[in-house]
């Protein structure tokens, strides 16, 4: 994941989404401002221009607009190159004419700044920087090289020196700002959809496994009955057989395998049984799910439930829902990938609200990134140290963002923080000393209500 947030930063992929046929749209669309300025100039204002080189500059846009509509078609995806030439030729175009006509004196000098920004939106960084280098030399170089503006009387208009260099100062921070800032916007943009493009795939795939589970307990369930039939029979013809030892064999190889197929089905249903013959459980057994893969990696994960608390409203019972169990898997994942040795899963519930507290005694969370945890792509420079202790590990951020995003959809509030654990006996070697996630839904969003159907007893047949 690192060479994909490093290509959505620098423009990688975004250089590569744009059509022919929006850049010459577009193009289009300042022809006919162009001559239109032109035409109210000359008619209106009876300005004095070099009107043939400024027709002949609009004239090379119009030229290259059929070109390109002639040699390639419509729907096609400029490269990074080729997206950086048709700004880099727009760009000399609109500073070609605006040396014609007056240089910064002229009002629409301000439109510089367009090509660089939608550069700053889609291309590399180094193309931005080397559009935004042009512009502001070009921009530089027509303060004193320019055709004045002349009225009819042969008056030329020009602004005083004062505005003229402060519409300079005012386009190179334009170019700059607009730059910076559509980047930034940009950028955001395009990691929060692949962050949530992410969620959805990992919020789909728990959901699959949770319905792969619910088919395997039921065929479990169905197949019970028959090879309970096939292992009886078995075992009735051993005793029928004890005297023809080869057919005894084949008898008792029939037993075995029937209790093959019987352990082979209990070990794949027990996922999956659950979520089919009860479709709720105690909020306890629901985290003890979410936290299973995370068991055997080192790593002493200790659950506990706040009894001074908990006598309120009674247990809660909930749904074995896929964005909770895949939410807080990926809490307790986190908590375990940066644990030194222990991890708490703490359940606290009053009559309205339930909280669940997932700690660690490791370093807890950087002090500078506790508030843009959450957020996608968030990553903090590791040290040599820490490079040993995870070798190959590079957080990107997306485990916290999905598990954020996927508990908020069942109405949850998430908190990060670091702390330690003031009531922690002096005997224990590590106090609750690192991150602190608190996530607390509100009793009513999360617990099964009273009018739930239960589920019934009879798995229903599967049907080929």
């Amino acid at each position: 994941m690192s060479d994909l947030s490093a290509d959505l930063f620098a423009g990688h992929r975004r250089s590569n989404w744009i059509r022919l046929r929006t850049i010459t749209t577009v193009r289009w669309i300042a022809v006919f401002g162009q001559v239109t300025a032109l035409l109210v100039a000359h008619l209106f204002f009876d300005l004095q221009l070099n009107y043939g080189l400024c027709y002949l500059a609009v004239g090379i846009s119009v030229l290259a607009n059929l070109i390109a509509a002639y040699i390639f078609p419509e729907n096609k995806l400029l490269s990074e190159a080729e997206n950086a030439g048709m700004l880099l030729f727009d760009l000399l175009q609109l500073c070609f004419l605006l040396f014609l006509t007056g240089g910064l004196n002229n009002p629409f000098s301000i439109l510089v700044v367009g090509p660089v920004t939608i550069s700053a939106a889609t291309l590399t960084v180094r193309s931005t920087i080397t559009l935004a280098t042009v512009a502001i030399i070009l921009v530089g170089l027509m303060v004193q090289f320019h055709l004045p503006l002349r009225t009819v009387e042969g008056f030329i208009l020009r602004i005083p020196d004062i505005f003229l260099y402060g519409n300079l100062a005012g386009i190179v921070i334009a170019i700059l700002f607009s730059s910076i800032y559509s980047r930034r916007v940009v950028s955001e943009m395009s990691s929060m959809s692949e962050a949530l493009a992410a969620t959805q795939m990992a919020l789909a795939r728990e959901q699959k496994l949770t319905d792969l589970g619910g088919v395997v307990a039921a065929a479990a369930h169905e197949l019970g009955t028959p090879l309970a039939t096939i292992k009886l029979a078995s075992a009735e013809l051993m005793e029928e057989l004890t005297e023809q030892p080869d057919l005894h064999e084949d008898a008792a190889l029939i037993r075995e395998q029937a209790d093959r197929c019987r352990d082979i089905l209990r070990s794949m249903g027990r996922a999956g049984k659950n979520d089919l013959q009860l479709r709720r459980a105690p909020l306890l057994t629901l985290i003890e799910e979410a936290a299973e893969p995370h068991l055997n990696r080192g790593k002493s994960l200790r659950f506990s439930e706040d009894i001074t608390q908990s006598s309120e409203g009674g247990v809660p019972i909930v749904l074995r829902r896929p964005e909770i169990i895949h939410g807080l898997r990926n809490l307790v994942q986190n908590a375990v990938d940066f644990a030194h040795e222990n991890v708490w899963v703490e359940t606290d519930w009053t009559q309205n609200h339930i909280t669940v507290r997932i700690m660690d005694d490791g370093k807890g969370y950087p002090p500078h990134l506790i508030g843009r945890i959450g957020n996608p792509f968030v990553r903090n420079r590791r040290s040599d140290k820490d490079r040993k202790q995870r070798p190959g590990y590079e957080g990107m951020g997306l485990g916290l963002f999905i598990a954020k995003t996927l508990l908020e959809r069942t109405g949850a509030q998430l908190s990060f923080a670091n702390g330690s654990d003031a009531f922690a006996g002096s005997n224990e070697k590590y106090a609750k000393r690192g991150a602190i996630v608190e996530v607390s839904w509100l009793r009513e969003k999360l617990e099964v209500g009273d009018g739930f159907e239960q589920p019934s007893a009879q798995n229903p047949i599967i049907s080929h």
